[in-house]
């Protein structure tokens, strides 16, 4: 496999599990931001696998989505469609105060969760399995 690609996988891992480590010290906010971020990478790595060509430098997870061609079941679309909507607000929030109290522990928790599930989904992909 593509060395670009095998990065683009072990960055979405890292972080996923620097999200899992903001969920535990609650910040919250960066959970959210860092799914965000894991999800756009394994994306990254799977637009690679499949047009052979270098990843745009863009955050629209919806967009490497469907430049992809693959089809998620509606639970994940759900998700990353909620990833994107939170995408802006995340990196440039214009209330703190008021995104800190928008995002408690179980909203991020369903979020990480979901993430996990969403990102277990895409490795699926055989073009993205690391030999």
């Amino acid at each position: 496999m593509d060395k670009h690609i095998v990065n683009w996988i072990k960055s979405s891992q890292y972080d996923l599990k620097t999200a899992e480590h903001m969920f535990k010290t609650g910040r919250y906010i960066y959970v959210l931001f860092m799914c965000h971020l894991s999800v756009e990478k394994l994306l990254k790595g799977l637009y690679e696998a499949v047009l052979k060509k270098v990843a745009p430098k863009t955050h629209n997870l919806i967009h490497l989505l469907n430049t992809t061609g693959v089809e998620l079941p509606e639970k994940h679309l759900e998700t990353l469609e909620s990833l994107n909507a939170l995408s802006i607000v995340t990196r440039y929030p214009e209330d703190i105060e008021a995104m800190v109290k928008a995002f408690k522990r179980k909203k991020a928790g369903d979020y990480l969760q979901k993430t996990k599930e969403l990102l277990k989904w895409l490795k699926k992909d055989k073009r993205l399995k690391i030999s």
